[in-house]
């Protein structure tokens, strides 16, 4: 859920859920986000004027393993090549996803 406090946008760490059946989706971690990314962090950073290339966001992974391909993904769609972002290990994710991540912007 996004919460708005003052000129800073907060949405809560969400992970790779499909809407429509509430089920983990994505085999692969280069794609396990795209369905976040779509439903959840892209229409909020819209309503605030930003786009995905304009946040701060925290990557919680269940293996750092996968540090290196979440860093190429999120370069890319950033468009940086050296994406500002938090990156976390922790023991277990909601529904065991390998992925969840939550994110901070500013409005102007």
């Amino acid at each position: 859920m996004p919460c708005v406090a003052g000129q800073l946008l907060f949405v809560s760490g969400q992970v790779p859920l499909d809407p429509a059946t509430g089920q983990i989706v994505g085999g692969d971690i280069a794609d396990t986000d795209a369905p976040g990314r779509s439903t959840i962090w892209v229409p909020c950073c819209k309503a605030g004027g930003r786009s995905f290339a304009d946040v701060a966001p925290t990557v919680f992974l269940a293996d750092m393993n996968d540090f290196a391909t979440v860093n190429e993904v999120y370069g890319i769609v950033s468009l940086r090549a050296v994406p500002a972002r938090a990156t976390v290990q922790v023991a277990r994710l909601p529904k065991d996803a390998r992925v969840e991540i939550d994110l901070i912007a500013t409005f102007d």
